[in-house]
């Protein structure tokens, strides 16, 4: 997925400070209730717009599973050889579009080219890669583009095929000078939803998303789209985790519903302040630690952060109950929302790596008991006007 970052011109923001990741971007690569009658719904001939989803839903999973039932007969393979059967990873459609990704992603934001050795990175990608995930996100502005070029060396080397993944990056910060970043016609075409078309007309990627852009701006960009014959957004990237909820469970369900745009999530242990590490202070090997670093230690020992921790440390016995981590748990919490097609796991070890992706096994744990007892911790949850209404 290639992402094109937007913002103000000229604008001297951090790209360091997830508070301003603010990105356009480009992509490669419960019971189930029947719907109701037409008359159930006081329509003449028509279903209301739940039960059009469903129906829809219930189309597009017989649609999918015709073609793979063609493919597995075609080259005289069976369930067994799918990545899904073989690794246990779910995989979910982006958006309403028919890209299918793994449940799980990895990210490289920090560690790439920066974090740690190339060796670690392959090693990385490889657990990754052998566990199910054919997710991999990048940008332009990582490590000064160095983590696109270990990304692509590592796929290179290892001689894993490129139809098999999804790789996702993303456009805006590329350069210290005025005409090396933005999204100007200098830089990529005009405007972005001409350029983002112009690309996947080119063949240089197949699907394009947003990133930290608000939902006025995306249906903005729906509706240009759709007004030139040009092509939409298929996901938005947003931060997602216990404590940051609002526009991934209010805002993007409406984009989801009107017009197909899913959610790929980012940070689900919220920069590691959800990890644990953080319980007694900043450990000095901690990434809070670091001098470009210096908000996230604020955000630390802030007042909101001492009561974050008290929170968390309140979470760990709902974790110990469910026979799993407390960032597994956390990761397992985001998978639980049906409206997330992927979450973007970033790692500085192979250890950390294979905790984080064992939240697969916890997500069948995630009752809405399990959920509501979350809930009653963090009070957070946010309400749509709609539940005002109600």
């Amino acid at each position: 997925m290639l992402a094109a970052r937007t913002g103000a011109a000229g604008s001297q923001i951090s790209e360091e400070n997830p508070k301003f990741r603010r990105q356009s971007g480009l992509s490669t690569g419960g019971k189930d209730k029947s719907p109701k009658k037409a008359s159930e719904n006081g329509k003449d001939g028509s279903l209301s717009p739940t039960g059009q989803t469903q129906l829809r839903a219930r189309q597009l999973a017989l649609v999918r599973e015709v073609e793979m039932n063609w493919y597995l007969k075609l080259y005289d393979l069976s369930s067994e050889h799918t990545a899904a059967h073989t690794t246990g990873m779910p995989h979910r459609n982006l958006g309403k579009s028919g890209l299918r990704v793994s449940c799980l992603g990895l990210g490289t934001w920090v560690t790439f080219g920066g974090q740690i050795s190339d060796e670690v990175a392959e090693r990385l990608m490889t657990i990754a890669y052998e566990s199910g995930v054919n997710l991999f996100d990048t940008a332009e502005v990582y490590a000064a583009g160095k983590a696109e070029v270990i990304l692509g060396s590592i796929i290179k080397k290892k001689g894993w095929r490129r139809s098999s993944l999804v790789i996702t990056t993303k456009l805006y910060w590329g350069g210290k000078a005025e005409t090396e970043r933005g999204l100007s016609r200098k830089h990529i075409i005009e405007e972005i939803v001409r350029a983002m078309t112009h690309v996947i007309n080119q063949g240089m990627a197949m699907y394009w998303g947003t990133s930290r852009w608000s939902a006025m701006e995306i249906m903005e960009a729906y509706s240009v789209a759709r007004q030139f014959n040009m092509i939409p957004p298929v996901c938005e990237q947003a931060e997602y985790h216990l404590f940051q909820r609002e526009k991934v469970e209010v805002q993007l369900p409406e984009l989801y519903h009107k017009i197909g745009v899913g959610a790929m999530t980012w940070s689900p242990l919220a920069c590691g302040i959800i990890s644990g590490k953080y319980g007694n202070g900043v450990p000095e090997s901690s990434r809070a630690s670091l001098k470009c670093y210096q908000w996230l230690k604020e955000r630390i020992v802030s007042e909101e952060g001492r009561k974050q921790q008290n929170k968390l440390k309140d979470l760990s016995p709902i974790a110990e109950r469910l026979g799993c981590t407390l960032p597994q748990l956390a990761v397992a919490w985001c998978l639980r929302n049906e409206g997330v097609s992927s979450v973007l796991l970033g790692s500085s070890t192979p250890e950390q790596l294979i905790e984080n992706l064992g939240a697969i096994q916890v997500l069948p744990k995630m009752t809405s008991h399990v959920v509501n007892e979350i809930d009653n911790i963090l009070r957070n949850k946010p309400y749509s006007k709609k539940d005002y209404r109600s």
